[in-house]
């Protein structure tokens, strides 16, 4: 639904809305591959790469850094950006998904880690959107 970008001192800062926890969590991937490569994900859509992830974690904000710590991982190790994600099954404490993506010759960003800094998934009590903030260690 929404993701907006922001300054911050050599981070990305990256504000998420959506109207469930998985479009978040799907937005979050697509978000990081815009950071990886601009524009890769809103250019392409035949995707060559799927892989397979399977996190648990403690709640909904651990569970959303550690997944995309490991999408992170799985890009560098790949030399792919993911940007579509099928979530298989999604709880409280887990997220089994399959992330589509394509291969790239270059990044253009690095991201060093995702953080837990100012991470916290919750839903808005007013409009019902379910929010974060993710900030990216560049």
């Amino acid at each position: 639904m929404n993701i907006r970008f922001l300054a911050h001192t050599a981070d990305v800062r990256m504000e998420l809305e959506g109207k469930s926890l998985q479009e978040l969590y799907t937005l979050a991937v697509k978000g990081m591959g815009e950071i990886l490569k601009k524009d890769f994900c809103t250019q392409s859509n035949n995707f060559s790469k799927n892989v397979t992830v399977d996190i648990h974690a403690s709640d909904y904000t651990n569970l959303l850094i550690d997944f995309l710590s490991d999408v992170l991982s799985i890009s560098y190790v790949e030399k792919a950006i993911f940007c579509s994600v099928h979530i298989l099954e999604f709880s409280e404490y887990n997220i089994k998904a399959e992330i589509k993506g394509s291969d790239v010759k270059m990044f253009d960003e690095e991201i060093k880690a995702v953080t837990y800094h100012e991470a916290n998934v919750y839903k808005d009590k007013e409009d019902q959107i379910w929010k974060t903030c993710i900030i990216f260690d560049i």
